[in-house]
């Protein structure tokens, strides 16, 4: 009997042991382990490459729209801002193009739009596209006070912010080029270095700035308006249904809201499902520049914004980098999205920072 119970045992254990073998080899915990292995391979290959990017300028660039005040269309407000961005464009070397379309409103609104299209080495015919709304929203519907709902907001982060962001890696790009033919020691006096190692730029390759305008004149929260959310992204959908024959960027990264306090970019759901390789470049460009902490292993919600036309009308993979608050009662969009508060007093340095290196990281190590 004794004997018995000795044999039982060995076999429940023999089972036990096989089931643990079977979970860590083929099982979900192996692929847990696989997933933190890669994660940890990753953080291990921390090497920033390209210029410093310099958030203080992008901070300036950001304060300089938000110097023209609100800047919702048919303003006075947008017409200068749109001059403003347009002048530094062609300041740092690109050639600009202006897009210029008459888009109705939800409301009927006939809106005086322009997207501006910046083009850095455009002769090159390998090209990257990078997009940012400029537009501001006209109300601030989503504002813990209903007495502003219908007040126009002054978007430091929705989207100055972008924007910002694009025009300081098109000043890095000018100065990259411009220091191009000078010696090894000028190069480095007047660019700096993010690390010991700054890298070369493809000089095959050329970046499409574009700032999507009528992005945010979508259907208000107050109004009895049925909205299925193509009253919004009315400047990228005007774009992506008039790309020249031919344009066939590799792909394109939105940058929606990228200097708000405490702002996280979760991967988010449509560009998961139009682009997902490239939402696996920009997370592991953003932890080989030492910023994953910003840009976490984890899903967020599915967005309807500017990259979706340009996935699903201009068939260009475009991601999406735009921030998610998952306990933020406010908004999972964080609590300044379309409120007052969207002001510069809540625009993050560190944020900016983020974004930008990793836009370096990407723009460096492409090839």
């Amino acid at each position: 009997m004794k004997k018995k119970k000795i044999i039982i045992v060995v076999i429940v254990l023999a089972i036990v042991c096989a089931a643990a073998v079977w979970l860590f080899t083929y099982g979900p915990l192996a692929q847990k382990d696989i997933e933190e292995t890669e994660e940890t391979e990753d953080i291990e290959k921390v090497q920033p490459v390209g210029p410093a990017f310099n958030a203080d300028s992008a901070y300036a660039f950001t304060q300089a729209q938000c110097d023209f005040g609100p800047r919702p269309m048919n303003t006075e407000a947008h017409e200068k801002c749109l001059q403003w961005i347009e002048k530094k464009f062609k300041q740092y070397g690109c050639e600009v193009e202006l897009q210029k379309a008459d888009l109705k409103g939800w409301d009927g609104t006939m809106l005086h739009s322009t997207n501006i299209i910046a083009r850095y080495n455009p002769g090159a015919t390998t090209r990257i596209l990078l997009c940012a709304h400029w537009d501001s929203r006209p109300w601030a519907d989503n504002d813990p006070d209903s007495l502003n709902h219908h007040k126009p907001i002054l978007a430091a982060n929705d989207a100055a912010s972008g924007v910002a962001v694009m025009l300081e890696l098109a000043r890095l790009l000018h100065n990259a080029s411009s220091a191009h033919n000078a010696s090894s020691s000028t190069q480095n006096a007047s660019l700096g270095s993010h690390n010991s190692s700054l890298g070369s730029l493809n000089s095959s390759l050329g970046i499409d700035f574009v700032c999507f305008d009528a992005e945010d004149y979508g259907v208000p929260e107050w109004s009895n308006v049925q909205d299925d959310g193509s009253s919004f992204a009315l400047g990228a959908q005007y774009w992506a249904s008039h790309v020249p024959h031919g344009y066939a960027p590799r792909y394109g990264i939105l940058l929606d809201m990228v200097g708000g306090a405490g702002a996280q970019f979760y991967r988010e759901g449509m560009s998961l499902q139009y682009a997902p390789a490239i939402v696996k470049k920009v997370w592991r460009a953003a932890r080989q520049a030492g910023y994953g902490s910003f840009f976490p292993n984890e899903d967020g919600g599915m967005i309807t914004d500017d990259h979706i036309p340009v996935n699903q009308t201009a068939k260009i993979p475009c991601i999406d980098i735009i921030p998610y608050y998952p306990t933020c009662q406010q908004s999972s969009f964080g609590p300044t999205w379309h409120t007052l508060a969207d002001n510069m007093d809540n625009i993050d340095k560190n944020v900016l920072k983020a974004v930008g290196q990793t836009m370096v990281q990407v723009i460096y190590t492409e090839k």
